[in-house]
């Protein structure tokens, strides 16, 4: 019979021998990396007789030369035989006898630079070449020249550099705490026994946010997001909406409800906005009639989830209609449809870079886009097998059910739920005339997961003052917002979307995390 205190007495002495041995495999790393960056240090002491003196070291900016930089994405045949400077990251260096190999990066793009003793470069500027710490910024004087095979592990596959001057401007540090090549890889690549299969987590990822930032898939991910902001811009300016601006500290919750950040103000309280639902409803008071703004939007929410964050970018927007709410709805679907035609038009490059490492089918939409009724998506998922009661919302769950359902049945990543229950919608919102039961409200999602909510706007002053009341809100702490509709006021529709959560969803990632430039969520308030 085996002892059980032998057994963990032998546990915990092997468990402390694999200790030591990781903290000497750190000690020796921290000490390699320090004589690395030492040796490095000697090579910028030219050698007697160097011949290469002058033409590499640390680059002293204001006594620089101005030069014409060339991008690495237009190193090609086109220029083949033309000496350039380009400025670049070092990507990697690995030196071979008399000859140093770097590949540089700038943003997604790379090329091959090769350094080589010759007549006008000294083994000291190859030495010097190769102890360059990788990510550091450097100035390279190099010939275009052309490669008989191509250069597989580059973007410029057809070209490499052959490197004449080299300069640092800007050293990295030689411990990095996470290399790019593994933030790069394929999330889901197969496993053929040669590749590898270092991956790099969230939480180190977001630790080391500015390294995880410098992979072709962030650039691509955040170019593409301003690239949606930037068609939600022009495609309802061309519209006649005017851009505003709402203030984010507010004097009473403005959903009315208890998921807010209260913030110490002068000798008292007051809130960062949940959204800027109410301002935008006093600008149409004030004549605006069509108005969006893009800014942070606070929610002080639990939610430790793949789509909530406690500060994101909402881009809102509001209208005043002729005759029915449908005209401000359709508006915002139709806007959808462009900022999709958009992306799926003008950054391939973009969505294909992301696809490389996180693969995901191409998303669908119909033009115009589908509306169903609350009622018509009841009965799909009743249909199904699960039941949702004519008063309840609909659960995450049963969103991506009914996403699933719609995406077989209609070939759409996108869609709109219109007349959602009274009873799960804000206070302001409209109820539906021919149904108490129901509101003048909708929803709009993309592969199954809501990403804009909206509605018909209660705009008399009492209406909304007994509804305030039903939602047990104090009509004292938004008699600012209740008075704007005293004095007349358009009927009017809007709705907020999650900048985030839209690019996400198109792109079929995982986690609003990886669309968040700096995430904040219950448990993350840094970088």
């Amino acid at each position: 019979m085996v002892d059980n205190k032998t057994t963990e007495s032998a546990e915990k002495t092997e468990s402390k021998k694999a200790l030591k041995k990781e903290a000497k495999k750190a000690e020796k790393a921290a000490k390699k990396a320090e004589h690395k960056s030492q040796s490095q240090d000697q090579t910028l002491i030219p050698e007697e007789g160097d011949v290469s003196v002058g033409k590499y070291g640390k680059l002293q900016l204001q006594y620089a030369v101005q030069k014409k930089f060339t991008y690495v994405k237009d190193l090609n045949k086109s220029v083949s035989g033309e000496v350039v400077w380009v400025r670049a990251r070092l990507h990697t260096v690995r030196a071979r006898g008399k000859q140093c190999f770097i590949v540089l990066r700038q943003r997604e793009y790379t090329v091959q630079v090769l350094v080589n003793v010759s007549e006008t470069i000294s083994k000291s500027m190859v030495k010097f070449a190769s102890n360059i710490s990788k990510e550091s910024i450097i100035d390279i004087e190099a010939k275009v020249v052309e490669v008989p095979t191509n250069i597989a592990g580059c973007t410029q596959q057809d070209v490499e550099l052959l490197a004449s001057q080299i300069w640092i401007v800007s050293q990295s540090s030689p411990q990095l705490p996470l290399q790019i090549e593994d933030a790069s890889r394929p999330e889901k690549a197969e496993d053929d026994g040669d590749s590898l299969n270092i991956r790099v987590n969230q939480d180190t990822r977001l630790d080391n946010r500015i390294l995880d930032l410098r992979t072709p898939t962030n650039q691509a991910i955040y170019r593409l997001e301003a690239g949606v902001c930037r068609l939600f811009r022009d495609c309802l300016t061309q519209k006649g909406f005017v851009e505003i601006h709402t203030p984010k500290i507010i004097s009473a919750a403005s959903e009315g409800g208890a998921n807010v950040f209260t913030v110490s103000y002068f000798k008292g309280s007051a809130y960062l906005a949940q959204s800027p639902q109410l301002y935008k409803q006093m600008a149409i008071a004030a004549d605006f009639d069509k108005v969006f703004t893009v800014g942070a939007v606070f929610r002080a929410e639990d939610s430790n989830t793949h789509r909530h964050l406690t500060e994101f970018t909402g881009l809102d927007l509001e209208m005043a209609f002729q005759y029915h709410y449908h005209e401000v709805m359709m508006t915002i679907g139709n806007l959808f449809t462009e900022i999709f035609k958009g992306l799926r038009d003008q950054y391939q490059h973009e969505i294909s870079l992301v696809n490389q490492q996180y693969p995901a089918e191409p998303f669908e939409f119909l033009e115009p886009p589908l509306v169903l009724t609350f009622n018509t998506g009841r009965k799909m998922l009743a249909e199904a097998g699960v039941e949702v009661g004519e008063e309840e919302d609909l659960s995450t769950p049963n969103e991506k059910l009914l996403g699933r359902l719609v995406k077989a049945k209609y070939s759409t990543d996108f869609y709109i739920l219109d007349k959602f229950p009274l009873a799960v919608r804000p206070f302001y919102t409209m109820p539906d005339p021919q149904n108490p039961k129901a509101s003048n409200s909708y929803d709009m999602f993309m592969r199954g997961e809501e990403i804009l909510s909206g509605a018909q706007r209660i705009h008399d002053p009492e209406f909304l003052t007994e509804r305030a009341k039903h939602h047990g809100i104090d009509v004292s702490k938004i008699a600012a917002y209740i008075d704007a509709f005293k004095y007349g006021c358009p009927p009017h529709a809007g709705g907020g979307i999650g900048l985030e959560r839209v690019v996400m969803l198109y792109l079929g990632l995982d986690n609003i995390r990886k669309t968040s430039m700096f995430p904040r969520d219950p448990k993350r308030v840094t970088p």
